[in-house]
């Protein structure tokens, strides 16, 4: 039997946001379902709350709003962040990154998440609404 989570769209309002809501959508109130883009890929690949059979569909309503909340904006502080922390050697890429995504350039994170959940568990398995 197929287990659908649904994502409300309307309540991510960045990416700090957006982990709280999937982990509840997931593992219910205050559960938890990764909170960076490697955890969450691990997540989707099993376990944390997911079917033994991997027999899941994840309902993103009102993905519109998510996408401007996990825009450019958001990518290019969240880039910023990863670069105060990143080794020396990744520093400069990750600026980069930022200031392209403050430019309105490149991908965004709600396009990395939706990419990680196609990824992972295949194109069907992710519903835009």
């Amino acid at each position: 039997m197929t287990v659908t989570y649904v994502i409300d769209g309307s309540r991510v309002t960045g990416l700090e946001r957006f982990w709280d809501v999937i982990g509840e959508a997931v593992n219910g109130p205050g559960g938890y379902f990764g909170r960076n883009l490697d955890a969450f890929a691990d997540c989707l690949s099993g376990g944390m709350g997911t079917p033994d059979d991997g027999d899941f569909v994840i309902e993103w309503r009102d993905h519109a709003l998510s996408a401007r909340a996990l825009g450019h904006e958001e990518t290019a502080r969240y880039l910023h962040r990863q670069a105060g922390r990143a080794h020396e050697s990744n520093q400069r890429r990750l600026l980069a990154e930022s200031a392209r995504a403050a430019q309105g350039l490149g991908p965004t994170l709600f396009d990395q998440l939706v990419e990680i959940i196609r990824d992972r568990t295949g194109t069907g398995a992710l519903r835009l609404l």
